[in-house]
């Protein structure tokens, strides 16, 4: 580069987080989805995300967007990589990712009216970075051209589970090519002739424009998104390290794609093919696909034992799984869920979790390890008018100050040293020693230490659900009735 020459303008990562995860339930739920597990890395799929656009001198501070019961996830799993965040914004309900970036872009342009936005879900894995950051910087260069680019990858298989971009010319003789036209997904003959074509890339999600050639674009095709947008952003609240959109006018948006809503419509629209090992890791058979696997094909995963058995997806996060003279299955087994299911018909897994949401069955989005700002907690045993808990506290962190209406708790040191609230009353506890709540009192328990905190909580009364919670105070800005998503 000249010595005159102005160094071009960071990219800036936009991170959607907003997915429920729900075809790798048992281990991916609403309340704790996939892109906050280690499905394919030691890190978090959300960690290995943000660490593929560290800031830089290529990639500015990323901007993420999630929603509110995943926010203290979000900044945790961020701060154990060192990524800090340019902003994290908080959407009430999902409006897919048309609002998404809409939201993103319009932060955007407040800091830079020329920022060029990186926009890529949180729960893909790329295998060669390398070849991603070469195409984004060849994006890039459409991009301030006016171009809003997608990056396709080239199919090896007539998968039915993605969307496909069927490309034409080239543009202007370099690597973008022209849109031809989007398809929904295919069924699989379609798929196959496809492949065959030679002329398609599966659709990776992952997006690159200028801020205000979204905008403008939108603008143009789906004006109520904009306008609705623009209303929660200005309403928006700070709320400790997070950005809070207003509720009303964000659920007023409509929900779409950026696919619907702008790329399907635009004659500004550009797609440049890209081997860069993607995968959105949709399924178990996906996870099983690209994950080594044993002299049997077998994908195993913790405490398992297989004999005589083949091309299975076997994975133990909690207990012995054991597997005898079984064939091409996916077994995984949960603290409180053992799926058995066909690796042909994995798919279909989410037809399970809805029907057990249509039973309220609390297994179909609460993990069986349940996260909060503070720590976590996991049932060890549910009666009837009792429950017995795991709590875990990390180091300097507190629950609220709190009471409940209907139950009463009992607390018995495992591990570690407690600060307890008790009415009027602060006390120290130290291993094997216990304190009992009364119901209606007020209540608190604490971490002084610098490690981690372990009781075992035993709850009485008529109803034991997480929103008997009044909280008085609290440290993560949460306080009033009820709140069972960040007890």
């Amino acid at each position: 580069m000249a010595a005159d020459q102005p160094a071009a303008s960071p990219i800036y990562p936009v991170i959607l987080c907003g997915g429920s995860g729900t075809r790798l339930w048992p281990l991916s739920r609403t309340l704790y989805p996939k892109q906050f597990l280690p499905l394919a890395a030691e890190r978090t799929m959300l960690q290995e995300t943000t660490l593929r656009f560290a800031p830089g001198s290529r990639f500015a501070s990323p901007l993420l967007l999630c929603n509110d019961e995943h926010r203290f996830i979000v900044a945790e799993q961020l701060q154990a990589v060192g990524i800090a965040p340019a902003r994290i914004v908080l959407e009430p309900v999902g409006r897919n990712t048309a609002p998404a970036a809409c939201v993103a872009a319009l932060l955007l342009l407040r800091e830079d009216a020329d920022a060029l936005m990186l926009l890529s879900p949180a729960d893909q894995v790329v295998a060669d970075d390398g070849a991603l950051h070469a195409a984004v910087e060849a994006g890039a260069a459409l991009a301030r051209a006016g171009r809003l680019v997608t990056f396709g990858v080239p199919p090896d298989a007539p998968h039915t589970g993605y969307g496909y971009i069927k490309a034409a010319q080239p543009i202007d003789g370099g690597p973008g090519l022209e849109v031809a036209r989007f398809v929904e997904k295919p069924d699989r003959a379609t798929a196959q002739a496809y492949l065959a074509e030679g002329e398609y890339s599966w659709n990776s999600g992952m997006f690159l424009f200028a801020a205000q050639t979204y905008l403008d674009e939108l603008a143009r095709h789906a004006p109520a998104v904009v306008e609705a947008c623009r209303a929660a952003l200005d309403g928006a609240l700070d709320d400790l390290d997070f950005c809070r959109l207003e509720r009303a006018a964000f659920e007023a948006c409509p929900a779409d794609s950026i696919d619907y809503a702008v790329m399907e419509k635009t004659t500004h629209a550009a797609v440049l093919p890209v081997e860069m090992g993607w995968n959105d890791v949709g399924s178990w058979d996906a996870l099983y696909q690209i994950a080594a696997r044993d002299g049997n094909d077998n994908l195993v995963v913790g405490d398992v034992l297989a004999l005589d058995s083949r091309g299975n997806y076997l994975r133990a996060e909690s207990g012995l799984v054991a597997a005898l003279g079984v064939e091409n299955l996916v077994v995984v087994a949960t603290g409180d869920v053992v799926l058995v299911a066909a690796r042909e018909k994995v798919e279909e897994v989410k037809a399970l979790v809805d029907r057990l949401a249509a039973e309220g069955r609390p297994e179909a989005s609460q993990p069986p390890v349940v996260y909060r700002p503070w720590g976590s907690f996991e049932d060890i045993k549910v009666g009837p008018h009792y429950q017995v808990k795991h709590l875990v506290i990390k180091p300097g962190a507190k629950i609220s100050l709190q009471y409940h209406n209907q139950r009463a708790e009992h607390w018995v040191v495992v591990r570690g040293r407690a600060r307890i609230t008790r009415g009027d009353a602060t006390f120290e506890l130290d291993p094997d020693q216990s304190t009992y709540i009364p119901l209606g009192e007020t209540h608190r328990l604490e971490n002084p230490s610098d490690e981690p905190l372990e009781v075992i909580e035993v709850q009485t009364g008529d109803y034991l659900g997480e929103d008997d919670i009044v909280r008085l105070e609290d440290t993560y800005g949460r306080t009033g009735e009820g709140g069972p998503k960040n007890a």
